[in-house]
């Protein structure tokens, strides 16, 4: 059967879009017979493999610009993306070029369409393309790459990769229909990239699924290293825009280190950033020089993560996107912004835990709560809460309610505009084009 073949980067996008993000069995089979027909692209250059329910952009994009700052040619690949589609494809915070996505999607396509003739591999995904695209995209360009799990870790289209260094940065209930209901069966999941003789760096996960990572560690022999027992560290506190802490990793400390990511869990995504940093150093003979480390933790930018859209009126933008990540959101704005007034603006895709998330935001002093929705076919439906309308403002609009809101903002207020990183993306577009 003939195929057109793909002249724009546009093309690429919609062809991948059409894919579809999930299937009905989640493997590795379709990206590794991609990699395979692709000369196994991921096996030409250092990888190290970041997993967990919230943290891992964070963390990764740390971990980039540490890396980058001995000089490294640095591959990133994270998901969902903010911005724009490409953005999940990067080399030292540059996307992919048109170009590239063009030559890699005509490439690819006819290797899909041969898998399509297969019962055992038809139906590639979206994330499973563009993760097969994003390896070989790397290949000659990169002297390491760092990759983003999509969901999960044991049956992620990323865990065909075998990485030097490998990192669990959190541990929550999120996407339970796939991943278990109970923070040890997701831990097995994430834990499902440990790899035999692999150091891995675990951050601050509840007892119950250390217990978990750390038995699935030792049937491979995987050296794990683990927050608050191998490696810590103290906060400073948070001012000048940014949170100001110290990391301890065995005989090595780093004072007066600063990242401009706000919340005290941005501190502990840089602690596990920094720990793969240190082990990766130490692996390559790379030199760690405390200055160039702290001005490179400072250049680190990730868009919607307490983002500040608007200094006044003080408007953040903010993709908390599951109850764990409301709950650290809570804990940022008790610590960080405590005398304001609080103004949230939530919408978020109907798989997740709604109503959870929307009473963990409610229990927040001086708040107010509006819920929304969006430009998605999976987004709530706003019509779903009228009985919340004694709590909360139902509006049917979020650009509308946002106007609103905002002119309504004094001095000592904060409009928070959080939920879902597919409302985050929509929202972005519209306020900070």
């Amino acid at each position: 059967m003939m195929t057109t073949t793909f002249t724009t980067k546009t093309d690429v996008v919609d062809w991948l879009l059409s894919r579809g993000y999930f299937q009905d069995c989640p493997g590795l089979d379709r990206t590794a017979a991609l990699l395979q027909q692709l000369g196994h692209p991921e096996r030409t250059y250092p990888t190290i493999h970041v997993a967990g329910t919230n943290g891992k952009g964070s963390t990764t994009q740390v971990l980039a610009n540490l890396l980058q700052a001995n000089g490294l040619r640095v591959g990133t690949f994270n998901s969902p993306f903010i911005t724009e589609f490409t953005d999940q494809v990067e080399i030292n915070g540059q996307k992919i070029p048109a170009a590239a996505m063009v030559q890699l999607g005509n490439q690819l396509r006819p290797l899909v369409a041969q898998l399509d003739t297969q019962p055992a591999l038809r139906g590639a995904t979206e994330f499973e393309i563009l993760t097969a695209l994003a390896l070989a995209y790397f290949r000659d360009r990169v002297d390491v790459a760092i990759i983003e799990v999509g969901m999960g870790g044991l049956r992620d289209s990323t865990n065909v990769i075998q990485p030097e260094l490998t990192a669990i940065t959190t541990i929550g209930l999120d996407h339970t229909a796939y991943l278990g209901n109970t923070l040890g069966q997701i831990a097995a999941q994430k834990a499902g990239i440990i790899k035999p003789k692999t150091p891995i760096v675990v951050g601050n996960v509840p007892e119950a699924a250390l217990t978990v990572i750390q038995h699935q560690a030792q049937q491979p022999a995987a050296p794990l290293t683990v927050w608050s027992r191998d490696y810590r560290t103290r906060s400073l506190g948070w001012h000048h825009q940014a949170e100001h802490f110290t990391f301890e990793h065995s005989d090595l400390t780093f004072d007066h280190l600063a990242t401009p990511l706000i919340g005290p869990e941005q501190v502990e995504n840089a602690a596990v950033a920094l720990e793969l940093y240190v082990l990766y150093a130490q692996r390559h003979h790379l030199t760690l020089d405390s200055q160039r480390l702290a001005a490179a933790l400072l250049q680190t930018r990730w868009p919607a993560r307490m983002e500040v859209l608007e200094h006044h009126p003080l408007v953040m933008l903010d993709g908390a996107h599951n109850l764990h990540a409301i709950k650290r959101l809570k804990q940022t704005l008790l610590t960080d912004y405590p005398d304001y007034r609080l103004h949230i603006l939530f919408s978020a895709i109907r798989t997740k835990n709604i109503a959870a998330m929307v009473t963990e935001l409610l229990t927040l002093p001086q708040v107010t709560l509006t819920l929304t929705t969006f430009d998605d076919p999976r987004a709530l439906k706003v019509a779903d809460f009228t009985q919340w309308q004694d709590r909360l403002t139902l509006a049917p609009d979020w650009y509308p309610a946002y106007q609103a809101l905002r002119a309504q903002l004094a001095p000592h207020d904060l409009l928070l505009i959080t939920g879902s990183l597919y409302f985050a993306s929509e929202v972005r577009a519209r306020l900070k084009p």
